[in-house]
């Protein structure tokens, strides 16, 4: 045995790593290939080539085609098909004809369609059908085509869901296994009959926001209408004012913030609501009804729309000042009181209250600022779920809290008087503390008496034969302490 410098050559460090990393480099990586050298062939391409694949992309013209990722290789059809396995189709198609002439070189292949449609029924069948009866000797996936080229090049892949179909479990086995590596969450939807389901997806617009748009643009058109009876049209015929200048600003100002406290409440109302159930359930591992589940899937959207209406209305109170009605009422008030030979009195009571008013609007604007912060992807991804649930929670429900009582200040000594009630209607900041009211009593019964409330789950559970109910009582109790 040879000794170099008082060390063997088996001990040698340098030994050891050079003999892992020849068995590392001895592993091919797959070769994978794109027909298409668009943005969405280029941005996908970078991002196998980023996950440890080896890309050839095919071409009509491989030396004329464009920029491509530094890496990868360009071929013509013919050549990068028989190169690769697994093939990704990245052209529109209109463009499909090519790939009927080379039916005898995608024998055998996985082609992975990503074509997407301008608009729905755009043709008689699905595009990854039609590919499948132009190669029928190919196996046919369809998938991805949710993935933007957009996403691809700035890495916004972790956890998100992509579908995938077709009639060839081991093609979409395949397709899967890439997927994941390249961090997403795959979903199986059957045969290549649910193709024309899977580019449906696209093209529908914010499927998330239309639950959230429809109950705003409803809750904004009723309080409209509903104070535009009892400000402009009351003045019209019982006074005989004509005040309809306040449509396009003093209406809006009052609507904005109904709407937004009403939507803010909206957020957490879901929440109590499955609270009560699993109480009543005596457990928590039961699923909702499917109207709760929706409703509390599209919280986040509801809690930026109410962000929306907030901010509305606070650029609509910084004008307030500078309006023309505004202004001629504060002169006509400083000419009458120099008219008057007794002086202003000051109300030591309504300064108190128009102040308390002005912070608490600020204070619950400015969390609500803090709440639409933290649900950006950028922001909430770099908060601990600890951290995450405080802000969206116990910051949230105390933003509920201030902007209520910013409600209830604005009224304080409006409730009891007789002209409030226009009509024998009452004004519409009252209606709009009724559901935030009713969160914040609720959220009160679910935190003061929850733990007698666990307590009589564990002794009905202990009456029962079965020792399992009695896990899920306990379950429940620990729940509900982290809860407060």
């Amino acid at each position: 045995m040879t000794v170099v410098s008082g060390m063997t050559e088996e001990m040698k460090p340098e030994s050891v790593a050079l003999h892992h990393l020849g068995a590392a480099a001895a592993l091919d990586p797959e070769l994978l290939c794109i027909f298409g050298t668009g943005d969405l062939g280029r941005s996908l391409g970078q991002r196998l080539l980023q996950s440890g694949y080896k890309v050839v992309y095919g071409s009509r013209r491989p030396h004329s085609c464009g920029p491509v990722p530094q890496g990868a290789q360009v071929m013509s059809h013919a050549a990068a098909a028989r190169s690769a396995s697994l093939i990704f189709i990245c052209v529109h198609r209109e463009h499909y004809d090519f790939i009927e002439m080379m039916a005898p070189h995608l024998e055998g292949k996985v082609l992975v369609d990503l074509s997407n449609n301008l608009k729905k029924d755009m043709y008689p069948e699905a595009n990854a059908v039609y590919l499948q009866r132009l190669v029928p000797g190919a196996e046919v996936v369809k998938g991805l085509n949710t993935l933007s080229a957009w996403a691809l090049q700035n890495g916004l892949l972790a956890g998100k869901q992509v579908f995938l179909c077709g009639n060839s479990a081991k093609a979409k086995h395949a397709v899967a296994e890439m997927a994941t590596k390249l961090g997403l969450t795959v979903l199986d939807r059957g045969s290549l009959s649910a193709a024309r389901e899977l580019e449906d997806f696209p093209l529908q617009l914010f499927p998330q926001w239309r639950l959230p748009l429809c109950v705003a643009l409803g809750l904004t058109a009723f309080f409209y209408f509903y104070l535009l009876i009892r400000d402009v049209l009351y003045a019209y015929f019982e006074d005989g004012k004509d005040i309809s200048f306040r449509i396009m600003v003093s209406l809006a100002n009052k609507v904005f913030p109904i709407v937004s406290l009403i939507m803010l409440s909206l957020c957490y109302l879901p929440g109590v609501i499955a609270a009560f159930i699993q109480l009543y359930r005596g457990t928590k591992y039961s699923r909702f009804p499917d109207w709760l589940d929706r409703w509390m899937l599209c919280r986040k959207q509801i809690g930026l729309i109410a962000l929306g209406f907030a901010l509305l209305h606070a650029i609509y109170t910084f004008i307030i000042p500078i309006r023309y009605a505004v202004r001629h009422k504060l002169i006509s008030r400083v000419v009458d009181e120099n008219n008057k030979t007794t002086p202003f009195n000051f109300d030591n009571t309504e300064a108190w209250a128009t102040d308390s008013f002005y912070v608490l609007g600020i204070l619950g604007f400015f969390l609500y600022v803090l709440l639409g912060l933290t649900s950006l992807p950028s922001v909430g991804g770099s908060l601990s779920w600890r951290e995450f649930n405080f802000v969206q929670s116990k910051l949230g429900h105390l933003t509920l809290t201030i902007c209520t009582a910013h409600g209830y200040i604005y009224g304080w000594n409006k409730f009891l008087r007789p002209s409030t009630y226009k009509w024998y209607t009452p004004p519409g900041y009252m209606l709009c503390l009724v559901v935030p009211s009713i969160v914040l009593v609720l959220k009160m019964l679910l935190l003061l008496p929850c733990h007698s409330r666990a307590n009589e789950l564990l002794v009905c559970s202990a009456r029962e034969p079965s020792g399992t109910s009695i896990a899920r009582a306990t379950t429940l109790e620990a729940w509900l302490q982290r809860e407060i």
